[in-house]
């Protein structure tokens, strides 16, 4: 079947919410999604579509042969992500179909050039993907900073877009209410993730281990090795002050979390975290990041208000007045809406 988009999806939290953000505000008519993953934990309805592709091994076989049958009929291609390195393999292998390529970056699949442990496997990966971003027709991100690295490690010629992405990325209005905190609520990072930087992030807070403050991590998924040695680290340091969150949350439940927190501090060394990052400003929360992040000067751009983690001097809360306007001026759904609109209809 034939379509005019076609969306290259690995199954994810954020891609299910977007077929159905698509449906409503576009129609599928023109879309279709080949999908790649766990549908059991990632469930699609539009059945008609799209094209799953099964985990077998001659499945997986047949799903990169639609995959190059799809691309090749479609008038565009959107990558959400660029993780599979088949996908990339076969990119490099036609490259006639770059030009038309979309590449919404995701983060963790830019970064690879930085974090990635720099072995052979790496190396033969990087080849590929050099190649391919440096050729790849068009970079779509709200982060400009991620676009400036883009070009700077892989030479990448695409043209920019600027686009919020996906429903996670909004800020939504919450009418929860809590009563002030007694004592200052701290939370650091967003999953196990060891780029969270845990123990770094202790070491900030060890000066305010004796004033009236709670510390929450929020462990429920990553590497659960890194999350037991965070843990045992937390409770040494900080005793009955932290509070790890080691089981999944309801989304409720987690944005009554959110606000109850005074002060959130993310020490990632790239871009992340952007949704939690988000729903904390726009709930008018102290929030601390790197200021070598590539989200520091789009913060400093839209006059939202991060605070440097480097410079953690005091526990004092930032002033936010105006920050949490802009917060929920830009990442609205009418902006999206508006992004994708563009894409989807422009040259």
């Amino acid at each position: 079947m034939s379509k005019k988009i076609l969306h290259v999806c690995n199954a994810d939290n954020f891609i299910p919410p977007f077929i159905d953000f698509v449906e409503e505000h576009f129609g599928l008519d023109d879309h279709f999604f080949w999908l790649n993953g766990d549908f059991d934990r990632y469930s699609v309805k539009q059945e008609k579509s799209n094209y799953k592709v099964k985990r077998t091994k001659a499945g997986q076989v047949r799903g990169l042969l639609k995959l190059v049958q799809l691309m090749q009929s479609s008038e565009k291609v959107i990558l959400h992500g660029l993780f599979n390195p088949r996908i990339v393999l076969i990119l490099f292998l036609m490259p006639w179909l770059l030009k038309k390529c979309y590449w919404a970056i995701w983060g963790g699949d830019l970064y690879i050039y930085k974090l990635g442990e720099r072995n052979l496997k790496w190396k033969v990966k990087e080849f590929f993907r050099r190649s391919v971003i440096k050729k790849i027709g068009h970079l779509v991100t709200y982060i400009e900073g991620d676009v400036e690295l883009a070009r700077k490690w892989y030479g990448a010629r695409g043209e920019y877009h600027e686009c919020l992405g996906y429903l996670s990325n909004l800020y939504s209005p919450h009418n929860v209410c809590v009563e002030k905190n007694s004592h200052i609520n701290i939370l650091i990072g967003n999953s196990a993730d060891p780029n969270n930087n845990h123990i770094e992030a202790f070491e900030m807070l060890l000066p305010f281990k004796e004033e009236g403050v709670k510390i929450y991590l929020p462990l429920s998924y990553g590497d659960k090795k890194y999350a037991q040695k965070v843990i045992k680290m937390g409770y040494d340091w900080f005793g009955d002050k932290f509070k790890p969150l080691t089981e999944f949350m309801p989304f409720d439940e987690y944005l009554s979390l959110l606000c109850s927190i005074d002060i959130a501090i993310f020490n990632h060394r790239r871009q992340q975290a952007m949704g939690n990052t988000i729903t904390l400003l726009g709930l008018g929360k102290t929030v601390y990041i790197r200021p070598e992040v590539s989200q520091w000067k789009f913060f400093m751009d839209k006059e939202i208000i991060v605070g440097d983690i480097t410079k953690l001097s005091d526990l004092k809360l930032l002033d936010v007045e105006n920050t949490v306007g802009n917060v929920r001026e830009y990442f609205s759904k009418a902006k999206l809406i508006q992004q994708w609109s563009l894409l989807f209809d422009g040259k």
